[in-house]
């Protein structure tokens, strides 16, 4: 059975041996993590993904998560109590950023993070979160736990239509009904099949709705600022090149073009799509949008506090955090906003 495993992962292109170590890393730091809380005295109970509920939030004073970034968003997902702090331990720095983490050197000196934390040597940082409402026919509310494992667009759509492994609860709603979960990185909405436009209808900040076709429409928050979004929208030293070379070609400004001009420019727009994650606004991108005399995009992106969409998709999703997806498909409304008491209790520890 090991020999087939291990021919299987060849096949890939992966090497058993190499995934073996890294597994073997991140059990040993989890095991620093649990041992530096015990020789404290402090009550642990580990769990893994699977366990990991709402009353396990409860029993909880604060949650530390073991892991990467994606480990912190699922963590973060379930706790809805705003005092209740959650920590992010990067267990594996060398496959994974951590953003939302401690800093790497705390993955092997935890000690040092709790003496840290007795001291006060820390702020508190509430993240503002995304809350959603949804409303309007054909909804389900039971979402697909996309954290569980990697599912192709068939096993994506075939979980959507068991309701998530539970019976089928398609309904109409007919006043918002509020998610019981808060998106702290982003969400996502558009078509499973990536090649397939998305439809839908969007309104922002209680303006005229327009209708719109594009690959998809991201709403962040200022922790997700940094990830998936800014990566939708950031420019390339080449782009910003081009357009002062347009720019000196037309003589619309004297613009002498070397390399130290065209870093600063890029770094100024890339830097402006950044914001502070206690800010209570968001940022919404409609990626590639198509524009004709049929669908309109008078605003391709930017910030918000209120974002409304009416779903005209044939198969789409929305997806919160890239981890917990619902279906999202013609008839379906959801409003984006934001509430302070959604915030969720992070620490900066002072360095």
């Amino acid at each position: 059975m090991l020999l087939s495993v291990i021919l299987q992962l060849a096949l890939k292109g992966s090497s058993y041996n190499g995934l073996l170590q890294r597994h073997n890393i991140h059990s040993e730091n989890v095991e620093h993590v649990v041992e530096s809380l015990r020789n404290e005295g402090i009550d642990v109970r580990v769990v893994k993904r699977r366990d990991y509920d709402e009353e396990t939030v409860r029993w909880a004073d604060a949650i530390i998560s073991a892991g990467g970034d994606g480990t912190m968003l699922l963590a973060a997902s379930k706790v809805l109590d705003k005092s209740k702090p959650v920590i992010g331990v990067n267990t594996d720095p060398e496959r994974s950023e951590g953003h939302l983490c401690l800093p790497v050197r705390y993955t092997h000196s935890f000690p040092e993070a709790l003496h840290k934390l007795y001291r006060g040597e820390f702020r508190w940082q509430w993240r503002q979160r995304i809350r959603l409402f949804l409303e309007g026919t054909g909804i389900n509310l039971t979402p697909v736990d996309l954290h569980e494992q990697q599912l192709s667009l068939e096993q994506h759509s075939k979980a959507h239509s068991a309701g998530g492994h539970q019976e089928q609860t398609s309904a109409t709603i007919s006043g918002p009904h509020l998610l019981p979960i808060r998106a702290l990185n982003e969400v996502f909405i558009g078509e499973s099949l990536s090649s397939r436009a998305s439809y839908y209808e969007i309104s922002v900040d209680d303006g005229p709705w327009e209708k719109q076709k594009s690959s998809g429409l991201n709403v962040c928050t200022g922790t997700g600022s940094k990830a998936w979004s800014y990566n939708i929208n950031k420019m390339a030293p080449q782009t910003v090149e081009e357009i002062l070379n347009i720019v000196k070609r037309h003589k619309i400004a004297n613009v002498t073009l070397n390399e130290g001009l065209i870093e600063r420019v890029t770094n100024d727009y890339n830097e402006s799509l950044i914001f502070n994650p206690e800010e209570q606004r968001m940022f919404f991108s409609v990626r590639e949008p198509i524009a004709n005399r049929v669908f309109s995009s008078s605003r391709q992106r930017g910030f918000t506090s209120k974002v409304s969409v009416r779903s005209r998709c044939w198969d789409a999703c929305m997806v919160v955090d890239g981890g917990t997806s619902f279906e999202f498909n013609d008839g379906a409304i959801v409003t984006i906003s934001m509430d302070g008491g959604d915030a969720l209790c992070t620490v900066l520890l002072d360095e």
